[in-house]
């Protein structure tokens, strides 16, 4: 059966997160029942990262063997009429090896986490930012983020139900920057590894912000990081200011 490589953009709110429930609603169960309504014996597809509920995705990439041989547009164009009218929408689709993976052959991830800082209520915003209504220090938080660079135990950072084997990881790059959103100043925060621990990025921005409204000194997250504790963690931040930004692979498949 040809593989195809499938980049999918959706807003996480409907959705229990993107694996397959049987009581609840899902992105991957959108997505394979679009599939099914070309071909009604496709097999589960796959994803480079199951996002939780209530993150969102600019560039999830997933996986599908079909039976028929499609023109990529074809198939992300029949997708999509399919998916409507869930916010979901394959933006990209290509042929690919047999032998890859949306998630083995994947060389990095990459998240975009944004924050609004304003006291009033975000409106047309609400639901894709985290909303701090007081200003936070960027400097103090970048000088605690440096600490989280690099090749860690990150035991603090990890939620307790996290299934992966090791809480060792690389954090290769945690940017912070300000952004003039459409309702208001936001604080972006940009993470890439080849792989993350559940709830991590959420764990660290949430730790992030009490060194930027003031609660910890930078030099905090250093501490909270080498004792290996998640109850030295600051608080875990929503999900809804989360989003799944990208997958690199050695040979991009939609380039």
């Amino acid at each position: 059966m040809p593989r195809y490589a499938l980049k999918i953009e959706y807003d996480g709110a409907p959705f229990a997160g993107w694996q397959w429930q049987d009581d609840q609603p899902s992105v991957q169960g959108a997505v394979e029942a679009a599939l099914r309504r070309l071909e009604p014996e496709v097999p589960r597809i796959a994803a480079a990262g199951r996002t939780d509920a209530g993150v969102h995705a600019l560039g999830q990439v997933a996986q599908c063997d079909i039976a028929r041989d499609w023109e990529p547009f074809r198939l992300s164009e029949a997708l999509n009429y399919h998916l409507k009218p869930l916010p979901v929408a394959i933006t990209a689709a290509a042929r690919v090896a047999d032998d890859w993976h949306a998630r083995f052959s994947a060389t990095e991830r990459r998240y975009l986490f944004r924050l609004l800082t304003r006291r009033a209520p975000a409106t047309h915003e609400a639901g894709r930012v985290w909303q701090v209504k007081t200003p936070l220090d960027i400097d103090a938080m970048r000088a605690g983020a440096a600490h989280l660079l690099g090749h860690h135990d990150f035991t603090t950072f990890r939620s307790t139900i996290c299934q992966a084997k090791s809480p060792v990881k690389t954090l290769d790059e945690i940017a912070i920057t300000e952004a003039p959103g459409f309702n208001g100043p936001e604080i972006h925060f940009h993470l890439r590894a080849r792989s993350f621990l559940h709830n991590q990025v959420r764990s660290i921005v949430g730790t992030l912000e009490r060194v930027g409204a003031g609660s910890w000194a930078p030099e905090d997250v250093k501490t909270a990081l080498q004792a290996r504790d998640r109850a030295a963690c600051g608080p875990v931040c929503p999900p809804h200011g989360l989003y799944l930004a990208g997958v690199g692979y050695p040979d991009d498949p939609f380039a």
